[in-house]
C-alpha cells in the first residue's frame, strides 16, 4: 500500500504543477514550485506544498491556490484516474527558508571559530 501511496503523491505533484504552469497562467504566482504532496493513506486527502521565490507574493499565492482548489482538483480528475480523488489543502513550504537561516547560524559559528582562533594565534603584547 505504501508503494502506491508514493507513487499517486509523485503523480499528483507533476500534475498540479502542470495546471499551475498551463491552466492558471496567472502571474501573480511569480516562481512557484510545487515542492512536495502528502497524500493519506486511504488516498482521500492531499496536501499540496508550494514554495514561492518572492516572500511577499506567499500569503497571496496560497489565497488564489485556495480559491482555485474546485478548478484545480476538476483538472486533477481529467488528467488522474483514481477512485477517489482527494480534497486538496495547500500550504507554503518552509524548508528554503529554514535552511537558510540554518546556513546563516553556521557562518556566524564559524566566523566566531574564526575570529576565537586569530586572537589565539596572535603573539603576546610585548608591553607587559
Amino acid at each position: 500500500m505504501a508503494h502506491r501511496v508514493k507513487k499517486v503523491e509523485s503523480l499528483i505533484r507533476h500534475e498540479i504543477s502542470e495546471i499551475f504552469v498551463y491552466k492558471l497562467q496567472d502571474p501573480a504566482f511569480g516562481i512557484l514550485t510545487v515542492t512536495d504532496v502528502s497524500v493519506s493513506p486511504d488516498l482521500r486527502n492531499a496536501k499540496i506544498y508550494l514554495s514561492v521565490y518572492d516572500r511577499e507574493k506567499r500569503p497571496a499565492v496560497l489565497e488564489k491556490a485556495r480559491e482555485n482548489v474546485k478548478l484545480i482538483r476538476t483538472e486533477l480528475a481529467k488528467r488522474v484516474r483514481l477512485r477517489y480523488m482527494p480534497e486538496l489543502a495547500f500550504y507554503i513550504d518552509e524548508t528554503a527558508d529554514q535552511v537558510e537561516r540554518i546556513d546563516e547560524l553556521l557562518k556566524e559559528v564559524k566566523r566566531g571559530e574564526d575570529d576565537r582562533s586569530a586572537s589565539e594565534d596572535r603573539p603576546p603584547d610585548a608591553d607587559r
